[in-house]
């Protein structure tokens, strides 16, 4: 029982009250100022003042050793921990600090311990089942798997409503996965499975979990011919699918659907299916009948802009908005979603301001704000709710994480590349050598002129990924692009044009690497494909730049035209004709 956490929120709350009751007792007991004849009256006529109330050490105070006991769990040092709670076990009579000693001993391996917390709980009233759960949890740890069967027979046969959960936290929580596999198919049988619907899709995907396919879609079919429910369908047609049989798959949902016509879980699993299969249009219109609610929604949504169907996207939102207040209000994330793939940027703010803070999309709906206020000009107040996020989400790491991505994707859209730097620099630290970062961060240093820091960004991605074609096509092309190290860069960037022979951006690395080395007309050459292939405003600089070398300054001036009409406001062109034209 670690896993059983409301419980022990329980104790902890015990522990709390009773340090707390300490405290007022104590306050109770401090009068205020006197002066010292005053006193001694007092005293004197209080006898029982003078008594001397012994408390206890803290090796025997109860709320001492739960208190610490939890406070080790805090810093996850579960062997403190469990030495705390085997020591308040002994003061207590609450069956539930037993409890907890026992688990704590299970989980650290300490067989000794865990016996005599197993006893002093089941003096104190622990129930067949909960004892031959915590037994089975002990002969697993000790590699006994006779004794885990024994106990787990006897837990399935106590007829608690529990059981079968928690016979599945005792083989889910087992070390060894092929020891609860064998246990699993030899106890979870269709004739000892209970009339629970749930029960057989529990063991069937726990049998899925631990890698044992065929005993998972066996329980499967048996429960979709014992109980005939939506689930059972569903999950089964999961299983097949996964196992490569996509025929029987939709088959099976087929007869559901027969059953169920109207049945949302059941549309939901084939359209799933279908798209899963690239059948998009035919999963969007059996989502386009019956009855709506959020699921379909979101999905309908997916589909229609997988398809980029602008029509549909538009008649969804539509749809959306006139439907029931309670799908609506539950929608306003989608509903946002829908608006910027429409251009409507103001309405999807307006729809991403209702999203509640407890929707599970909260920090998506503020991170698009975010982007949107950027794109309608409102560059500070983007910046501002970034900076909101950053600071409301500081124990949530992966958010934090994307809340100073985007910041920092921002400031290299603005050409602020410092501060883009400092941005990926702060989300490094709450994800160190992330990939995505690191390559992130080289390319701000790297267009703020900071070569060397950009460099070892790059370097170091390449230690963490080596011969990754786009972390070997940065640093080749910022060394090229340094004038430096060019033997080194035309290694990398080789590598990086081996693995994505096609990629426009590796192809303009090449091109610039050769008007390093002085070949002007292969330079030419490399960097026209790549202008075609992709009209990208920095690589039409470097051929621009290449062709003004070669003489050819109509045909660079054309170039550079192109590029102002691509990027008005692009620095690289500005820095290159002021270089070319002092």
């Amino acid at each position: 029982m670690l896993s059983g956490h409301p419980k022990f929120k329980q104790l902890r709350q015990f522990a709390a009250c009773g340090a707390l009751a300490l405290g007022l007792a104590a306050c109770a007991s401090a009068p205020g100022q006197r002066p010292a004849a005053a006193a001694r009256a007092a005293v004197a006529a209080q006898p029982l003042d003078r008594l001397t109330v012994a408390t206890p050490d803290a090796e025997h105070d109860l709320v001492a050793q739960l208190m610490a006991g939890e406070m080790a769990l805090t810093h996850t040092d579960l062997k403190t921990a469990a030495a705390h709670y085997g020591r308040a076990m002994a003061l207590s009579d609450d069956p539930r600090v037993a409890e907890r000693a026992a688990g704590l001993a299970i989980a650290v391996h300490d067989a000794v311990a865990a016996q005599r917390a197993i006893a002093r709980w089941q003096a104190l009233g622990a129930t067949p089942a909960q004892l031959a759960q915590v037994r089975a949890q002990l002969a697993l740890d000790q590699g006994d798997t006779a004794g885990a069967r024994r106990q787990l027979e006897l837990l399935v046969g106590t007829g608690d409503k529990d059981a079968w959960r928690q016979f599945g936290r005792v083989l889910l929580g087992a070390r060894d996965q092929a020891q609860a596999a064998q246990l699993l198919e030899a106890l979870a049988t269709p004739e000892r499975l209970p009339a629970d619907p749930q029960a057989w899709l529990a063991m069937s995907e726990m049998g899925d979990k631990l890698g044992r396919p065929a005993y998972a879609l066996r329980i499967a079919d048996a429960a979709v011919r014992r109980f005939h429910g939506p689930e059972t369908y569903a999950w089964a047609a999961q299983l097949k699918y996964k196992a490569g049989d996509h025929a029987g798959a939709k088959a099976l949902l087929q007869q559901a659907l027969a059953r169920n016509p109207d049945n949302a879980q059941l549309r939901l699993a084939y359209a799933g299916l279908l798209s899963q299969g690239g059948d998009y249009a035919a999963a969007a219109r059996l989502l386009d009948r019956g009855p709506q609610d959020a699921d379909t929604y979101a999905l309908r949504a997916a589909l229609a802009a997988k398809a980029n169907d602008k029509a549909a996207i538009a008649r969804l939102y539509q749809q959306l908005q006139q439907a029931p207040d309670e799908v609506r209000s539950g929608s306003a994330y989608l509903l946002g979603q829908l608006a910027e793939m429409l251009g409507r940027r103001g309405e999807a703010l307006g729809w991403y301001d209702q999203v509640g803070d407890d929707d599970e999309h909260a920090f998506d709906a503020d991170l698009r704000s975010a982007v949107l206020l950027f794109q309608q000009g409102k560059r500070a107040d983007a910046h501002a709710l970034l900076e909101q996020l950053q600071t409301g989400y500081l124990d949530q790491p992966a958010q934090l994480r994307r809340a100073y991505e985007a910041d920092a994707e921002l400031y290299m859209q603005e050409q602020r590349y410092a501060q883009a730097a400092d941005a990926y620099g702060r989300a490094l630290q709450v994800m160190p050598d992330d990939p995505g970062l690191l390559y992130g961060r080289g390319l701000a240093y790297a267009e703020a002129g900071r070569i060397d820091p950009a460099v070892a960004d790059f370097r170091r991605l390449l230690q963490i990924r080596p011969n990754d074609a786009d972390a070997s096509n940065a640093l080749g092309y910022t060394l090229a692009d340094a004038n430096r190290d060019l033997p080194e860069a035309e290694r990398l960037i080789e590598v990086a044009r081996a693995a994505k022979p096609d990629d426009p951006a590796i192809a303009d690395s090449w091109g610039w690497l050769q008007y390093r080395l002085g070949h002007l007309d292969q330079a030419a050459q490399v960097l026209r494909g790549a202008w075609a292939a992709r009209k990208d405003a920095d690589v039409g600089v470097h051929l621009g730049e290449v062709l003004w070398k070669l003489g050819r300054r109509e045909d660079a001036e054309r170039i550079f035209d192109q590029v102002r009409r691509l990027d008005p406001h692009n620095g690289n062109l500005q820095a290159t004709l002021k270089r070319l034209k002092p």
